[in-house]
């Protein structure tokens, strides 16, 4: 019986071995299970790879998106068809600015502001302090250079116009592309519409003293933000607050650690390493001002009625639409 016994017991513990040898040759699979399970989510943000995006740099790079389950892969396409790929189910997040939202579901576009990034409305006119351009009234009669008739800087500046109580024919408005530098400096115009933390600050590093007129120290407008759409809010909203998290941190870290993020940063951009480092780093600080830190993602809803109000002022909306459809708090962290 002892025999017997010994037996059954060395049966089972070659079992319970060759088990665990089995379970540490699955070790691999399970890692890699779990990258697999991580999903490809692209992000797309206007313009070209740079400083003031360090946030989202940021975040991949720490490894918050994955944490949140994420394989993020970074894309700079249009504000506009980005939006519009999100409205259209073809893409799950984009940052983007207010207006895009609401222009967007005017033409039935589902898509949904659910965190802030920005905090001010990131528009203003530069001038050199020889022309004394202190308010959006002094805007009267000058040459104003502007990017174009569209976007972020046509509809803060339209708004620093109804401030100053002046419209479009009170200025002689010129689109000059993004020259605004060289056409502010060779005297093509006598002020232009900017990004307030971008041309003023390479203006200064060239030696020119200038005048600042910013559309956030007088109407609140929804600025840069995360969006994703309705689907996904209905179907999948803790993906949705898990992405929000991820993004928040990223800029929140940003904030509390620059130079951290200036070196992060290089990974991204490119010929950044090679660039003014003085000016970049000027150009990042002066982002970080603008963004929403005191409460990381939350949304005015002051600036969506202000915003809104703009846009039907401009004919850019026929009709008032239901704001609470256009924005949530509900996954702000």
């Amino acid at each position: 019986m002892r025999f017997k016994t010994l037996w059954k017991i060395s049966i089972l513990t070659i079992l319970a071995l060759l088990l665990l040898s089995a379970c540490a040759g699955e070790a691999p699979s399970e890692v890699e299970a779990k990258v697999v399970d991580l999903i490809p989510t692209r992000l797309t943000m206007g313009y070209i790879p740079n400083i003031q995006f360090a946030p989202v740099y940021v975040a991949v790079e720490k490894g918050y998106f994955m944490e949140a389950g994420f394989d993020v892969t970074l894309d700079y396409i249009d504000e506009t068809d980005a939006v519009a790929l999100v409205g259209a189910g073809e893409q799950t997040f984009t940052i983007a600015s207010g207006e895009q939202v609401l222009l967007a579901r005017a033409q039935d576009l589902p898509v949904v502001y659910v965190a802030a990034w920005y905090q001010q409305y990131p528009v203003g006119v530069v001038s050199l302090t020889d022309k004394a351009v202190l308010a959006p009234e002094d805007f009267e009669d000058l040459t104003i250079g502007i990017p174009g008739l569209y976007g972020a800087s046509y509809i803060g500046f339209r708004a620093l116009l109804d401030s100053g109580g002046l419209t479009e024919a009170d200025v002689n408005l010129l689109s000059i592309g993004y020259n605004q530098v060289e056409a502010l400096v060779t005297e093509q115009v006598e002020a232009a519409v900017i990004y307030v933390a971008n041309e003023p600050a390479t203006l200064r590093s060239q030696g020119y003293a200038v005048n600042v007129v910013s559309v956030s120290d007088y109407i609140g407008l929804v600025a840069n933000g995360l969006v994703t759409n309705e689907e996904t809010l209905e179907q999948n909203p803790e993906m949705v607050r898990a992405f929000v998290n991820a993004l928040t941190q990223g800029i929140l870290d940003a904030a509390e650690d620059p130079e951290a993020a200036y070196e992060i940063s290089k990974l991204y951009v490119e010929n950044l390493a090679e660039a003014d480092t003085e000016l970049q780093k000027e150009v990042l600080d002066g982002s970080i001002k603008l963004w929403q830190i005191g409460q990381p993602g939350y949304s005015d809803p002051e600036s969506w009625v202000n915003m809104e109000n703009i846009l039907l002022e401009m004919g850019l909306l026929e009709e008032s639409l239901d704001l609470s459809e256009a924005y949530t708090n509900e996954f702000i962290p």
